[in-house]
C-alpha cells in the first residue's frame, strides 16, 4: 500500500482529550477517531490490527474446539426476564424500545440468547460436550467512559459458552479455555497472568480475570512474583489431554485482583508479593446451572431424566486488547507493534522522491517484498525526512527499510529493527533475508 493513496491521518500533538499512553497514541496514529464519548470509528490503520487481533483469538477459539456462530446485537428483553437478569443488570445495559413498543436491549454480553439457542436444539447427553463462540460487538453503558478503548461504551468481544453434563465437563471446558487465554495473548506477545476474581454480575463461583501489568490499569493486583518472571505458554499444547497440571501452575502462586485480595496471603508471601496495577484483557467463568435452570435448558440423560447442563462463559476482550498491546509496548516516540499484530510488516521509506535512483531502488523493494507475500506500507510521499521517520515510529512497524539517494546509487538500503532500533546498511538482497528470517 502506497502511503499517498492510503487514509492515515496522524496528529503532531497528543489531543486533549486522552490520557494515557495508548489513547494518545492511538488518536495520533489515525487508528480510530471519537464518534461520541465511548464510541469509537476505526479507521484503516486501526483497523487493520483489530482485524489481526481478532484473527489470532479466533484461531485459538478454533484450536481449542469452539464452534464459532453469530449472535445479534440486538436481543429481547423476554429473555434476560426469564433469566432474573434484566433488572439487576443496572443502568449499563442501554435499554430500547421497538416501533410496535416491544422492549428490546443492545447487549452488554450473551448468556442469555445462547442458552436459548443451546435449549431449542439439543435434546440428548449424547450431544455435549459443547463449546461455542463468537465475536461480536457490545455495549454497556459506561457513566464515564475514558481512556479510549480501553473502557469504551461500545467495544468488540469475543465471548464463549460451554455446555456439559456435569461438573467434572465443566471444569474440562474451563481449563481448556484458561489454556486457550494464555496461549491467545502469547501470541500477541503479553504476558497475561490468571487471577482469581469477583463474577460479578455474570454470576458462579470460579472465576479468574486475565490481567496485563500496567501503571494504567484499572485494577489494584496482588500477586508471587514468580508469575511475572514464569515463561509464557507454548502452542504445543493437546487440548486432548487433562489441562490441569498446566492450570495448576499458574493458579497456585497467590494471584488475585483487589476484590479477592486475602491480607494474610500476601503477607506471608514478603518479599515475593507484587503490588500493581493491571489491565483486564480476558475473563473467565463457571457458574453451573445459574442461567439453565431458570431458563429450562436440560437433556436427556443417560438414564432418560432430565438434565440441567452445566455452564460457564468465556470473554475476550477484542477491541480492549490494542490498547493494551500499546500500553506494554512503546516507547517515547510511538507504537512498538509485535510482528503478530502489526497493521504491515514493513515501512518502506523513499527519502526523496522523484529522484531516479531512489525511485527505482523503492520500487524494486515494494515488487520483491509484496511478491514475497510480506504486507509493506509505502511511504512515497513528498514529505520532509523528519516527517516521515517520525511517522514511521509513531505507528511503530516491526520493519522500516530506508532508501536515501546516497545509499541507492550503490543499491544499498537502511534496515531499522523498530523494536531493538538497531540498524543496519544493506543490499537489497540481503536486507529482505533480515526480514524475511
Amino acid at each position: 500500500m502506497r502511503l499517498s493513496q492510503f487514509f492515515m491521518p496522524t496528529l503532531r500533538e497528543d489531543p486533549s482529550e486522552a490520557q494515557i499512553v495508548s489513547h494518545k497514541m492511538m488518536m495520533r496514529a489515525g487508528m480510530v477517531r471519537q464518534a461520541s464519548a465511548g464510541i469509537y470509528s476505526w479507521l484503516p490503520l486501526g483497523l487493520r490490527v483489530l482485524r489481526r487481533v481478532e484473527t489470532i483469538v479466533r484461531e485459538e477459539q478454533d484450536a481449542a474446539g469452539c464452534l464459532e456462530l453469530l449472535m445479534p446485537t440486538i436481543q429481547s428483553a423476554d429473555l434476560w426476564r426469564e433469566s432474573g437478569r434484566y433488572d439487576d443488570y443496572g443502568k449499563e445495559m442501554l435499554r430500547i424500545r421497538d416501533r410496535h413498543d416491544r422492549e428490546m436491549l443492545f447487549g452488554p454480553t450473551n448468556e442469555e440468547l445462547i442458552t436459548d439457542i443451546f435449549r431449542a436444539y439439543v435434546r440428548s447427553y449424547r450431544d455435549l460436550p459443547k463449546l461455542l463462540y463468537h465475536i461480536q460487538w457490545k455495549f454497556r453503558d459506561e457513566i464515564r467512559p475514558r481512556f479510549g478503548v480501553m473502557r469504551g461504551r461500545e467495544f468488540l468481544m469475543k465471548d464463549s459458552y460451554s455446555f456439559d453434563l456435569d461438573f467434572e465437563g465443566a471444569k474440562r471446558a474451563y481449563n481448556k479455555m484458561f489454556v486457550a487465554y494464555l496461549r491467545t495473548f502469547a501470541r500477541m506477545g503479553l504476558k497475561a497472568i490468571p487471577m482469581r476474581a469477583d463474577p460479578g454480575v455474570i454470576g458462579g463461583d470460579m472465576s479468574h480475570e486475565f490481567i496485563i501489568l500496567a501503571s494504567t490499569g484499572e485494577s489494584q493486583v496482588y500477586c508471587d512474583r514468580a508469575l511475572t518472571e514464569r515463561d509464557v505458554l507454548g502452542t504445543a499444547v493437546d487440548y486432548g489431554a487433562d489441562l490441569q497440571t498446566e492450570v495448576d501452575r499458574w493458579t497456585t502462586p497467590y494471584a488475585a485482583t483487589d476484590e479477592m485480595h486475602d491480607a494474610a496471603k500476601a503477607a506471608a508471601l514478603g518479599d515475593r508479593l507484587v503490588e500493581a496495577r493491571g489491565i483486564e484483557v480476558g475473563h473467565i467463568f463457571y457458574f453451573g446451572t445459574k442461567y439453565s435452570k431458570p431458563m429450562n435448558a436440560t437433556v436427556a440423560g443417560p438414564n432418560g431424566e432430565p438434565v440441567l447442563v452445566e455452564m460457564g462463559s468465556y470473554g475476550i476482550g477484542v477491541s480492549r486488547l490494542l490498547g493494551a498491546i500499546i500500553e506494554a509496548s512503546h516507547d517515547e516516540a510511538g507504537i512498538v507493534w509485535p510482528d503478530s499484530v502489526a497493521p504491515f510488516a514493513v515501512g518502506l521509506v523513499n527519502l526523496k522522491p522523484g529522484d531516479g535512483a531512489c525511485d527505482r531502488l523503492c520500487d524494486d523493494v515494494y515488487a520483491r517484498l509484496r511478491k514475497a507475500g510480506t504486507e509493506v506500507l509505502y511511504d512515497d510521499r513528498s514529505e520532509r525526512a523528519g516527517v516521515k521517520f517520525a511517522d514511521m515510529d509513531l505507528i511503530g512497524l516491526p520493519w522500516q527499510v530506508i532508501v536515501g539517494p546516497r545509499g541507492a546509487k550503490g543499491g544499498q538500503v537502511e534496515v531499522k529493527r523498530r523494536a531493538s532500533g538497531a540498524r543496519d546498511e544493506l543490499g537489497v538482497d540481503a536486507a529482505l533475508a533480515r526480514i524475511a528470517r
